[in-house]
Formats: C-alpha cells, sequence, structure tokens
C-alpha cells in the first residue's frame, strides 16, 4: 500500500527555482527555465555559482538526471559554464547581452519539441510563430 502522492512545490535556490509536478511543463524544463530567467533579468549575476548538480536534484526531489539536463542546455545555451570539480557558473556572456538571445533559443527548442510532440508539420508550427509575431502585445 502506498502513501499519498506529494504533489506540493519545491523550492531551492532562495526560491529562484520551484519545480511543481502537477505542472504540464517537465521538471528539467521547469529548472533551465527559472534559472534562465534569474540569469537575464539579473538575479543570478555572472559569476554566481551553481547548486552542484546533486544538491539541487536533492532540494528540489528530482534525479539528478534531470537537474543534469537542465544545466546541459543552460550551458548549450551560452548561459553557464561548468568546469569540472570547479562547478558551474554564470559566464559574462549571458549578461553581456547573450542571455535574452540564450532564453529565446531555449524557448524556441521548447516550442519545437512540443510541435512535434504535437504532430504539427513543422510548416505549420513556423506558421503559428508568423502569427504570435504579426499579433499586437
Amino acid at each position: 500500500m502506498s502513501g499519498p502522492v506529494n504533489h506540493s512545490v519545491r523550492t531551492a535556490m532562495g526560491g529562484l527555482v520551484r519545480v511543481d509536478p502537477a505542472s504540464g511543463e517537465a521538471p528539467f524544463w521547469q529548472v533551465r527555465r527559472q534559472v534562465s530567467e534569474a540569469i537575464a533579468d539579473g538575479r543570478l549575476p555572472v559569476g554566481t555559482k551553481l547548486p552542484p548538480i546533486r544538491a539541487l536534484a536533492d532540494d528540489l526531489g528530482l534525479a539528478a538526471n534531470t537537474v543534469a539536463r537542465a544545466y546541459k542546455e543552460l550551458e548549450a545555451a551560452g548561459l553557464v559554464l561548468t568546469r569540472g570539480r570547479l562547478g558551474t557558473v554564470v559566464t559574462s556572456d549571458a549578461v553581456d547581452g547573450l542571455g535574452a538571445d540564450a532564453a529565446v533559443r531555449l524557448a524556441a527548442g521548447d516550442y519545437a519539441r512540443a510541435a512535434r510532440a504535437a504532430g504539427i508539420p513543422d510548416e505549420d508550427a513556423v506558421a503559428l510563430v508568423r502569427e504570435a509575431l504579426t499579433r499586437p502585445p
């Protein structure tokens, strides 16, 4: 007999990262998105050392591989740099104007994955983006 399912929101990094298991967004996407937003808006300045993967995973109640995937994608976007045992830090490139572009690249990747998962042809997915860009904010 199993106990009740815990659907509470877990927070870490001083409340900068929150994982909500009831969200429709995958946990690694939640981590990646929130860290990239915190970098873009200056809450995580250049040189800030992110928690070790295992520590953040434990704080959030996630598997280490989930956090590792988020960190890997943040690094691929140029937002952080991992230096082995020295840890993962926010890069100067992220704050020198590349952070916003990187955040948009991450969002574009999310959109592409969601469109493919929904079975939307690439041409239709691109048309939806064009339509969204022509709408007033």
